[in-house]
Order: C-alpha cells, then sequence, then structure tokens
C-alpha cells in the first residue's frame, strides 16, 4: 500500500471512529417522562425533549438506565425571557438516605439578569458542597453543552467543554467519594420562588407562563473502556495546562460563590476537602 493510500485509509478510519463517538441518544429509547403529564413533550422522533412549567406544575424525566462513572453529555436551551423563580435542575443520582448526586441547576431570574449555575456535590447523603457561577453567554438563545466526567478520581463539571469545576476524590483525608453507587440522569423544571431568585425576593410572574426549557443531544461514553490517544487529558486523567487556565479564568470572573471560602459558614474551618490541591 502506498503513503498516500496508507494515509487515506487512516483518515477513513479516523473518520469513521469520530462519528461513532458521535452518536447521540434518543430520548423515546434512554429516558422516560415521570411526572407532569404533558407537560413534558419529546418531538422530532426523539431527538427533542421540553419540559414545561405553570401554576399547576412542572415536570420532569429520568434515564432508563443508571451510570457508573463515565462521561455525560447535554445541550440544554433554557427558559427564556422572565424566568425568575424558576429551577432547571440536571443532574446524577442514586436512591435512598445515603445517596450520591452530581448536580447542575440553572436559577432563573428577571429578564435582562443573568442565571445563575448552581452546583453540588453529595455524598452519602451530604451535600453542601455549593459553587455558583454566571455563565459567559447568554444560556437562552441557543443550546449549549452540559457535561460530568465522573471518574474515580474526580468529577468535573463542564460547560462547552471548557471546566468549571472539578471535586477531587478526597478519600485520603476522610470525605466520602461517589464510586459505588450507579445514578440515574434527571432533569426537571420546577416552581422554587421561595428561595430560587436573589433568595426568594422576586416570585414567579405565572403571566408569563408556560415557562420552557429544551434538550437535546444527549450522549454518554464509559471512560473507563477509554483507550483512543484522541481523548484530550483532562477528559480522561487530570486537566492539562490548557484546561487548568481555563479553569482559572472561569472561577476568577465568573464564580460568584465558593463553599470552601464561606468562614462564616465554617467558622471551625472549612471542610477537609477544600484544603486539597484544587487541580
Amino acid at each position: 500500500m502506498g503513503f498516500s493510500n496508507g494515509f487515506s485509509m487512516i483518515v477513513l478510519v479516523s473518520l469513521a471512529l469520530s462519528s461513532l463517538a458521535m452518536v447521540y441518544g434518543n430520548f423515546n429509547q434512554d429516558f422516560d417522562i415521570t411526572w407532569g403529564g404533558n407537560r413534558a413533550k419529546v418531538f422530532e422522533q426523539g431527538q427533542l425533549l421540553s419540559l414545561s412549567l405553570d401554576r399547576v406544575s412542572g415536570s420532569g424525566f429520568e434515564s432508563k438506565k443508571e451510570y457508573l462513572f463515565g462521561r455525560i453529555d447535554m445541550q440544554l436551551k433554557l427558559v427564556a425571557g422572565n424566568s425568575a423563580g424558576t429551577v432547571t435542575a440536571y443532574y446524577l443520582s442514586s436512591q435512598g438516605p445515603t445517596h450520591d448526586e452530581i448536580d447542575f441547576e440553572f436559577l432563573g431570574n428577571v429578564t435582562g439578569e443573568p442565571y445563575i449555575l448552581h452546583t453540588n456535590v453529595f455524598t452519602q447523603g451530604k451535600g453542601n458542597r455549593e459553587q455558583q457561577f454566571y455563565l459567559w453567554f447568554d444560556p437562552t438563545r441557543n443550546f449549549h453543552t452540559y457535561s460530568i466526567i465522573w471518574k474515580p478520581q474526580h468529577i468535573i463539571f463542564l460547560v462547552d467543554s471548557t471546566p468549571i469545576r472539578v471535586f477531587k476524590n478526597a478519600e485520603s483525608v476522610g470525605v466520602p467519594f461517589p464510586k459505588s453507587q450507579p445514578m440515574k440522569i434527571y432533569s426537571s423544571l420546577w416552581n422554587a420562588d421561595d428561595w430560587a431568585t436573589r433568595g426568594g425576593l422576586i416570585k414567579t410572574d405565572w403571566s408569563k407562563a408556560p415557562f420552557t426549557a429544551y434538550y437535546r443531544n444527549f450522549s454518554y461514553k464509559d471512560l473507563r473502556a477509554t483507550t483512543s490517544f484522541s481523548d484530550s487529558a483532562w477528559q480522561t486523567t487530570e486537566l492539562d495546562g490548557p484546561s487548568r487556565r481555563r479553569l482559572r479564568w472561569v472561577q476568577k470572573y465568573f464564580m460568584i460563590y465558593n463553599y470552601c471560602s464561606d468562614l462564616k459558614r465554617f467558622p471551625q474551618g472549612v471542610p477537609p476537602e477544600c484544603r486539597q490541591s484544587r487541580f
């Protein structure tokens, strides 16, 4: 085989592998609508899902499968306009009083004011590990990708492939880590105007209902089987240099709350995982 033929074959194989990696799930096949009745709808032969909230009820869905480690991607377009009082939650969770959970929650706001992205990690039923961010774009105008990379070493939260938070395994200092309980994927849109916007000062404007969020391009990748050289280092092991710089950029300019810096909340000292290296 000549060089050009061999090179062409490599390119074709690489393109085939890339196309396989980009296969998206189907909401009809991979998820169940669990509450809200016809407020949750699936369109385009399972490629698009919407959740709606009105004065009577919100809505939600969950995955049919449970997952233990891997990369979860979902594209969301959030409630537009005056979304104050609403919360769009997208998270992984197991069940029971000692459940594990990995959370994205999008806290609505009045028109023209930014959403707050609220993140949290629960281990063996204990949370209180909140970090909150503004986004560097309008999440209601277009779809954006929100990802969780969950490995035994760490959990990475990403927005459009930019890491915004790393929760490292700190079992060595006595902090439980989610590694034994498979979790389902959940999402819901619900009214939380007792706390969601400015601590509950701004209430939901029901004259703007129904409020609707959209989902597409769900994908799951089992990183335990990942051996491809094409995966970035931060996707499979630790953050590489460029990813650490992006993480620092987000945390410097867009983080608005970090439990590890809340000395009033923890007068006896911050939790032990906060004293580890962030990266």
